[in-house]
């Protein structure tokens, strides 16, 4: 889509250079990034100087980005990603005047601005501000915090959101360091992708450095009123002043975690980990934000039993953050990898059978994944290679990227070694650290390690089968717990007509809770569910897991006992893994989309963009 709009409107070119239309023309075919106006090949981003202040009352973001460019000699138009955005001047080096122009785009992609560049220019400055609705930034009023005093800011810039807050080249394959001056109100404390501070300070302005380079989708900023625990020598947890001591005992065993995954994968590029607990209107569950994981504090559960989410954004730091997917077409290389790697820490951490019960419920979204979007006509997007041109790549952002591609990585393991696996996978993100990889070069490196290293040819049927068709093969890896059999046992015995009994699930964790939820007959009469729901205490849980979980029997069921905390969970929840379930299960009845509508209207101000953008649709 990109390409075809430079093409159409090709003429404008004239106003920011005096080269002909063929030259641009022929840049196009290194345009390898459908989701975005930039060119690398021809003039790229090496550092970002940002400079900004930030208004609560206006929710805005004035800045400068000063971004240090290479260009090839002949460049003499510079192309960078923007959406929204009101750019006020473009210079070049020390403020010399340049011509510059924004091209209207989509509400996908945004608009490209195109930079008249000369063969000695090194820096160009871009002075601008965001819309109030710009879609990477939540801002948050009092009310929307645990605190419910001061107001609070995030960003969320994956996967093309970087460019509705900073002008950028917002493509996954270009990486740049980065340092920034930021000016919040004295209450509050600001933190970045970066370095951050440990506290406020009386003057209100923070300044952060990030020496190794990134992709624009980590580029991250949070204001609030936060405070600082320290877990290790190089992790801590920053939350609001009421939970923070909670989130510190809920992730104890980080230091443990970054110890494990150094063990296995090698060591930590990014000198510290740190965790931020964000407020409930969060979409994801985590974001591997470089130095400082964005986390929803639904993994709060009190008991420990949910902090996987961490070791899989800890993992990030090498599967995403190090060896980066080239485009979201290769979604899968970040995810697949991190699913595989969370698994591994687990393992290593609590134990076999803890790992396989992680296992078992991914394969099981996975096949309710593909199922899903096979009734929905999308059995395309079961490939773990995608086609993401002209549509959102958010599109992409699916249980295939993570699961599939975490069996795939199995299935290598599981017939050609895991010590063999492990020392390929230490390889691989040390050779191609600070890289970006797409699928091809990474059937290529694999292939071409296996085979000097080991003598051991992979076929190219395995990577037909995995990353170019649909769906799953049929020798898919089968993982297998011993505790999920105990769980399955009482199913059985239940099915049989034999009373539920507590002390049968004595000691279950969160995941055999889910296991039993998840393997329950579709149908339920009212007194079984009267009975289930005695058992498990479900609709008094708190544990998020479970109450989405639950909540999707319960209204496939008529167990109208649990519509109140539904609707409380959906206003006060922002997580789409969690939001999703529901609201779908919701509307597949006149009477259910009824009410999600209006559900929806009193939870939507508490939900971020990459949550409406989905629901907007699905509720219409």
């Amino acid at each position: 889509m990109a390409r075809l709009f430079l093409l159409i409107n090709i003429s404008f070119i004239s106003i920011v250079s005096c080269r002909p239309p063929k030259t641009m023309e022929e840049s196009l075919i290194t345009a390898a990034d459908p989701h975005s106006f930039s060119i690398p090949s021809q003039a790229v981003v090496k550092h970002l100087d940002w400079n900004a202040t930030v208004d609560f009352d206006s929710k805005t973001i004035s800045a400068v980005a000063a971004w240090q460019i290479e260009a090839n000699p002949d460049a003499e138009i510079i192309w960078f990603d923007i959406k929204g955005l009101d750019v006020s001047k473009v210079t070049l080096d020390n403020d010399q005047p340049t011509g510059h122009k924004i091209a209207r785009r989509d509400p996908i992609l945004g608009e490209g601005l195109a930079v008249t560049i000369s063969p000695n220019t090194k820096t160009v400055n871009i002075y601008y501000e965001t819309d109030p609705a710009a879609e990477a930034l939540q801002w948050l009023a009092p009310s929307q915090t645990a605190g419910k005093k001061y107001p609070f800011l995030f960003t969320q810039s994956q996967a093309i959101l970087a460019r509705s807050w900073v002008p950028c080249q917002d493509s996954p394959g270009v990486h740049f360091t980065y340092e920034a001056h930021v000016k919040v109100p004295k209450e509050l404390i600001a933190l970045m992708s970066a370095s951050n501070p440990v506290g406020k300070n009386e003057s209100g302005e923070y300044h952060f450095t990030m020496n190794q380079p990134i992709s624009s989708y980590l580029l991250a900023l949070s204001v609030g009123d936060l405070a600082y625990k320290e877990i290790s020598k190089r992790s801590a947890v920053y939350a609001e002043p009421g939970i923070v001591e909670a989130a510190a005992w809920e992730f104890a065993d980080l230091e443990k975690m970054i110890a494990g995954a150094e063990e296995l994968y090698g060591p930590y590029q990014w000198e510290r980990y740190d965790v931020l607990v964000l407020p409930p209107s969060f979409p994801f569950g985590g974001m591997e934000n470089p130095r400082l994981t964005f986390a929803t504090p639904t993994i709060l559960a009190g008991d420990r039993s949910l902090t996987s989410l961490i070791a899989h954004e800890l993992a990030h730091s090498w599967s995403g953050n190090l060896v980066t997917n080239a485009t979201w077409n290769d979604f899968w290389l970040n995810e697949g990898f991190t699913v595989y790697f969370e698994t591994r820490i687990m393992e290593k951490l609590y134990g076999k059978d803890y790992a396989e019960m992680l296992a078992s419920l991914n394969l099981q979204d996975l096949h309710d994944e593909i199922r899903s979007l096979n009734e929905a006509g999308n059995s395309a997007d079961t490939k773990l290679r995608l086609q993401l041109e002209g549509r959102n790549p958010d599109d992409g952002v699916t249980d295939i990227a993570y699961n599939k591609g975490y069996f795939f990585l199995r299935s290598i393991e599981e017939k050609y070694g895991r010590n063999e696996f492990d020392q390929f996978l230490k390889d691989y993100f040390s050779d191609n650290a600070f890289k970006s990889m797409d699928t091809e070069g990474f059937i290529r490196y694999i292939r071409s390690y296996y085979q000097e290293k080991y003598n051991k040819a992979i076929p190219e049927e395995t990577f037909q089968k995995w990353i170019y068709t649909e769906g799953l093969p049929e020798d898919c890896p089968s993982p297998y717990s011993e505790r999920f059999k105990k769980v399955d046992e009482v199913i059985a015995a239940w099915s049989a007509e034999k009373p539920l009994d507590k002390k049968t699930s004595d000691g279950w964790s969160t995941h055999e809770w889910l296991h039993f939820l998840k393997n329950l007959p579709p149908t339920l009469s009212s007194a079984q569910m009267n009975a289930i729901d005695n058992f498990g205490n479900f609709t008094q849980s708190g544990n998020s897991e479970i109450i989405s979980a639950w909540g999707v029997i319960a209204v496939r069921n008529n167990y109208e006992r649990m519509y109140p905390k539904i609707e409380t969970f959906l206003i006060n929840t922002g997580r789409r893994k969690f939001l999703s379930p529901l609201y779908n299960e919701l509307a597949k009845t006149p009477e259910g989309k009824a009410r999600a509508k209006k559900i929806y209207e009193k939870a939507r101000p508490n939900y971020h963009f990459v949550a409406t953008n989905t629901f907007d649709k699905l509720l219409k």
